[in-house]
């Protein structure tokens, strides 16, 4: 029997998406949801049994489905107006 790399467990990735998913609670502003995405979309992949077996194929399908995902995020509910401030006046510039 052949060790199995712990990549390529359905489980860890499920695990990691579930950390990530709560982690954006605390952290909210889409920051950890496309990650989360990401992992979940590799852990249903490696569930279905397709049987991706090297470590670099599913960290590009992670990566790949991440950007996606927060690019996807990003155009459906847009940027926040207002939400960075800019100085035209500097409080030196009176002196």
């Amino acid at each position: 029997m052949t060790p199995v790399a712990i990549w390529t467990l359905w489980w860890v990735w499920g695990l990691g998406a579930v950390a990530l998913l709560v982690l954006e609670v605390f952290a909210p502003g889409f920051l950890f949801l496309g990650f989360g995405v990401g992992a979940a979309v590799v852990a249903g992949l490696l569930g279905l049994g397709l049987g991706f077996d090297n470590p670099a194929i599913l960290a590009l399908i992670f990566a790949v489905v991440s950007m996606a995902a927060w690019f996807a995020m990003r155009s459906i509910f847009g940027v926040r107006q207002g939400q960075v401030k800019v100085w035209d006046k500097d409080i030196n510039d009176d002196v």
